[in-house]
């Protein structure tokens, strides 16, 4: 197991940019990948400093790239749809968030690190009819600093962190945080197969 899930992260440094752009579209759609993407992005620019700008780039452009996938799905389905993904009290929460300062709580939500929803604000900002252009560029915007804090920290912080990504510990944290994700994944995918269903149903 060990052995695999070295490979498997392998694959993704090997990818370089481009793997960032593939984790920034997953975690940032349908699947569960929480600091998948800060964590890819700091070893990368550990190794790399030269290469920072190329890297957070990629990795907003993913993410942005993710928020269009999630979009296209949440702004047909509308609010009715968010209806069987998330509770009521969540879905009124959002609501008013989006109604008195939806750009406020896009860039919040884009900045900040997990556990925060981002996902859920997105799709929330989608389904009450956010300007999509919009949309998009304030999480680009906001993720391009994020991600930029992320390599900056990464450089100063560099070799201790290599150190760290090369230690057995960080292998066994690896196998669980990939068995969490795969469950975290399901669970995603499930929910938001349920949103797109709801599109093609005739209303009642």
């Amino acid at each position: 197991m060990n052995v695999l899930i070295r490979q498997l992260f392998a694959i993704f440094l090997h990818l370089g940019a481009f793997g960032l752009i593939i984790l920034g579209v997953l975690d940032s759609s349908f699947l569960f990948l929480p600091v998948g993407n800060d964590l890819l992005l700091v070893i990368l620019v550990a190794r790399h400093h030269a290469q920072f700008p190329f890297y957070v780039i990629a990795a907003s452009v993913g993410s942005a790239m993710g928020v269009l996938l999630l979009d296209l799905v949440c702004r047909k389905g509308g609010e009715q749809g968010l209806t069987r993904i998330m509770s009521e009290r969540r879905l009124n929460y959002l609501k008013k968030k989006m109604s008195d300062q939806g750009s406020v709580a896009l860039i919040i939500a884009a900045l900040s690190p997990p556990p925060f929803p981002f996902t859920a604000v997105v799709a929330a900002a989608s389904a009450f009819q956010y300007p999509r252009l919009r949309l998009i560029g304030m999480v680009f915007a906001a993720r391009l600093v994020r991600f930029s804090l992320i390599a900056f920290a990464a450089i100063r912080w560099g070799g201790d962190i290599l150190n760290i990504a090369n230690s057995s510990e960080m292998t066994w944290f690896m196998v669980g945080f990939i068995a969490l994700c795969l469950v975290g994944s399901t669970a995603s995918v499930m929910r938001w197969t349920r949103l797109s269903r709801s599109r093609v149903r005739p209303a009642n």
